[in-house]
């Protein structure tokens, strides 16, 4: 079992439902809602600092999750990233990916609870219609 992550440049704000509709289809191997931006490979690039993709790990430690919590190799473009991290890793994967995608200015979606959260710690979450503020 993994705990998934997406992650993309938020070029417009979205909710958490049309943010899973962008998650499900890159799934799916479909990049045409997502735009490429320097942001998404800066993330990328420092995450991999901290935690080699799991192709890039010697097999001696290739249970080391400290060193590297993913269950599977990252699915990335100049546009997104998706990662897979190991269950017993989740919580502290979650609060890593959420430091890194505010010092980059991307938005991260965690499909297990159907939300994005935008760099400066909104979510995507809609307003009852009777709100108005």
């Amino acid at each position: 079992m993994s705990c998934d992550f997406g992650i993309w440049y938020p070029h417009e704000r979205l909710t958490d439902a049309q943010a899973g509709a962008v998650y499900a289809a890159l799934c799916e191997g479909d990049v045409s809602r997502v735009r490429p931006h320097p942001a998404v490979d800066a993330f990328y690039e420092e995450l991999t600092a901290r935690h080699p993709e799991i192709d890039d790990v010697p097999e001696d430690r290739i249970d080391d999750h400290e060193l590297c919590p993913w269950s599977c190799a990252m699915d990335r473009s100049s546009a997104h990233v998706v990662i897979a991290s190991v269950w017993s890793r989740a919580e502290s994967t979650h609060r890593t990916l959420l430091e890194l995608a505010r010092r980059h200015g991307v938005a991260l979606f965690d499909p297990q609870s159907g939300c994005i959260t935008y760099p400066d710690g909104t979510t995507g979450a809609e307003k009852p219609w009777w709100k108005l503020w």
